[in-house]
C-alpha cells in the first residue's frame, strides 16, 4: 500500500492519497501570523487509520520548519484533539 501527502497550497489544503485515491484532507486558512486548521475529513474506508493525524502533523511540521512566523489556530475539533495528545508541539499554537 502506497500512501502520499500533497500540499496543495494554492487550494490551502493536504491531500493523502493511498495506490492513488484520496483518503483523507486537510483544510487550513493562513494569515500573516497564523495557520487555522478549519477541517479534516477520512473517507469512511480509511477512517481510525490515524490518517488525518498525518495531516494535522505535516501541517505542523510545515509551520514549524518555515521558522515560527505563523502559529496554529486549530479551529477543526479533530486537530485541537491532536494538540492535546501531543503536548510537545503545543509552542505552535497561537495563544488564545
Amino acid at each position: 500500500m502506497s500512501s502520499e501527502i500533497f500540499h496543495d497550497i494554492e487550494r490551502q489544503r493536504y491531500i493523502l492519497t493511498i495506490n492513488g485515491v484520496t483518503a483523507s484532507v486537510l483544510d487550513y486558512r493562513d494569515s500573516a501570523t497564523n495557520r487555522a486548521i478549519i477541517h479534516t475529513f477520512t473517507n469512511p474506508p480509511f477512517r481510525g487509520t490515524g490518517l488525518a493525524g498525518r495531516l494535522v502533523e505535516r501541517a505542523a511540521d510545515d509551520v514549524e520548519r518555515d521558522g515560527g512566523s505563523r502559529k496554529i489556530v486549530p479551529t477543526c475539533w479533530y486537530a485541537a484533539e491532536w494538540f492535546t495528545r501531543h503536548p510537545d508541539r503545543a509552542h505552535l499554537l497561537a495563544d488564545r
